[in-house]
């Protein structure tokens, strides 16, 4: 018995770029994983466990639900500008929350950025899983999702290592301020793809699914 296994790892110009958009993406909220908690519990006035807990909610709650009309308003309208503006809006959005987090000083403000954070990826997702879904290679889509969660959870891995060793050496701000950096990279690199709006279909049927759980 013989098995073939493919090193073939050339894909599609669009597929290749997303890929990248959510290397920094996921890359740069990487950097916040492992010491937001302490970041909480230490910088916060009146921060308990419970109030991570909340936090945490807070972001999963109102991205999990937000996320269902933004891909219902996506399919019903045909076409790739509003998939561009939304996924647009959704990583400047998550920049920019991702910064606020400096501001940060007491819990409600905590919640409110956590709702932002959770509005950004409600937005993000629908549309960049849609544009996605519609550009895989033929007959590797599988190669292709795996080959974005592979490439999402080293370099998570990899921020979140540097990102203890920043807050442990440098402080926490500036645990934020590179989140919020490589956020904005992923706005750069959608912005110079000029395959986005206007993008080549290679596939006859698109394949959606949910690729992962973010961060």
């Amino acid at each position: 018995m013989k098995i073939k296994v493919s090193t073939d790892l050339k894909v599609g110009r669009l597929v290749r770029n997303f890929v990248f958009i959510d290397l920094f993406l996921f890359g740069g909220w990487g950097f916040l994983a492992p010491v937001f908690p302490v970041f909480i519990i230490d910088k916060i006035e009146g921060a308990t466990l419970t109030t991570v807990g909340i936090a945490a909610a807070i972001y999963l709650i109102i991205k999990s639900l937000l996320q269902l009309p933004v891909a219902n308003y996506i399919d019903r309208n045909q076409g790739y500008h509003d998939d561009f503006f939304i996924l647009v809006s959704g990583l400047l959005l998550a920049s920019f929350s991702a910064f606020a987090f400096i501001l940060v000083s007491n819990v409600w403000q905590l919640y409110l950025v956590e709702a932002l954070h959770g509005i950004a990826f409600s937005l993000y997702i629908p549309a960049w899983s849609g544009i996605f879904s519609r550009h895989l290679d033929k007959n590797r889509v599988s190669f292709d999702w795996s080959l974005d969660s592979s490439t999402v959870g080293i370099s998570a891995g990899i921020t979140g290592f540097l990102g203890s060793v920043m807050a442990e050496q440098v402080g926490f701000y500036s645990v934020f301020v590179a989140a919020s950096v490589f956020s904005m990279l992923s706005v750069l690199i959608l912005v110079i793809s000029p395959d986005v709006v206007f993008p080549r279909s290679t596939v006859a049927e698109p394949a959606v699914k949910d690729h992962r759980n973010p961060l």
